[in-house]
């Protein structure tokens, strides 16, 4: 899903950074609102999180390979603006440092997975939970769908942008400049990796952090669900809804640790994602062409400045040491990023007068009946 450079021609670049980049403005408004000092490690950890399972490649029926992002459940439990600010910065560090996902793309692969996913998601979850308990069944099935949409609505108009380049900017001749690939081809195979593959393990992961809370934290779910009681006859939500022997940061530090371990098994997946091709990796004669298109052949290389590209180091030597490295790399990158960012909106808002470091009802949710 992440969408290389030339892939997309120069005006759909703008068009989706005029878009994306508006949103993230709001996105940092809305976050010194919601998002207080003792809520940016949980942030930090989602977004390296974030990060970890889009390294996951799964592979996918056609020969291809896909990967969960993490959004919705983020924007389930800390609400979909925060969602848009730890994603975009997984986002940027992975373009910058290991070349997952173009610079000159950036805008267009924020708005399909920083923004589109973690909204639709959010918009479909609440639709199916209701005013269910935060403890209820129903809220895990309501986040699992709400993952499966959220990803596919990612893949669909990840699939559009791609599809429509022939039509947009092409030759006397007929022959795209950018990306080879019509709409007939790229949503079938956007369709076939997320409807599959990639929707499964989003909702797997979306059901299991937001299980996990509900059992062990739920008072962390509370404010992203005003009015919103933890059982059915518990209308006040201030407590978790059972005890614990393990801290939920301790845990969360656990599953951080075994993903880095276990990351390697993306290099088990054979192929990569549709769409990610490098120029020499085409099958110029299926698509019907005798040469790359000029165009993406032009900006292919416009970002060479990755210090770990492909995740993986220069010489293509210890793979497996590469991945570990870049995970490691990674999660301090964007951990830290996180941090930074997330204390200086959090007083920033604080200077504003928006509360004494409690958070306050989310701006996005709907208010209490």
């Amino acid at each position: 899903m992440h969408i290389p450079d030339g892939y997309l021609s120069p005006a759909t670049c703008v068009v989706t950074a005029a878009a994306a980049v508006p949103l993230l403005v709001v996105a940092s408004r809305k976050v010194t609102e919601v998002v207080k000092t003792k809520d940016v490690p949980l942030l930090a950890m989602f977004s390296a999180v974030s990060f970890l399972v889009m390294m996951f490649n799964v592979p996918i029926p056609d020969g291809t390979t896909a990967h969960a992002v993490g959004a919705v459940v983020i924007a389930i439990v800390l609400g979909p603006w925060a969602a848009v600010i730890a994603v975009t910065v997984a986002l940027l560090f992975q373009a910058l440092l290991f070349g997952d996902g173009g610079v000159l793309t950036l805008g267009a692969n924020v708005l399909n997975m920083a923004v589109i996913m973690p909204f639709v998601g959010v918009w479909a979850y609440r639709a199916v939970a209701g005013r269910a308990p935060l403890t209820s069944r129903r809220r895990l099935v309501a986040a699992g769908i709400g993952g499966y949409v959220g990803i596919n609505a990612a893949g669909l108009a990840t699939a559009i942008e791609l599809g429509l380049q022939p039509l947009l900017a092409h030759t006397a001749d007929g022959t795209p400049l950018y990306s080879p690939y019509t709409l007939a081809q790229t949503i079938p195979a956007m369709a076939l990796a997320h409807l599959t593959i990639a929707g499964a393990a989003e909702t797997i992961l979306t059901v299991g952090v937001l299980g996990y809370l509900a059992r062990t934290e739920v008072s962390r779910l509370v404010a992203a669900h005003p009015g919103i009681p933890v059982t059915a006859d518990d209308v006040t939500p201030t407590t978790p809804a059972r005890p614990h022997r393990l801290r939920p940061g301790a845990v969360a530090i656990g599953f951080v640790v075994a993903m880095v371990a276990l990351v390697p098994l993306g290099l088990l997946a054979p192929g990569g994602a549709f769409g990610e091709d490098a120029p020499g990796d085409l099958d110029l004669p299926s698509l019907g062409l005798s040469a790359v298109p000029a165009g993406l052949n032009r900006f292919s290389g416009f970002w060479s400045h990755t210090l770990l590209g492909d995740y993986g180091f220069a010489d293509g030597q210890n793979a497996v040491l590469g991945y570990w490295v870049s995970a490691l790399v990674g999660i301090a990158v964007i951990g830290a990023a996180i941090w930074l960012l997330g204390r200086a909106l959090a007083a920033l808002g604080a200077r504003r007068g928006t509360g004494d470091g409690r958070r306050d009802t989310p701006v996005d949710a709907p208010a209490a009946t």
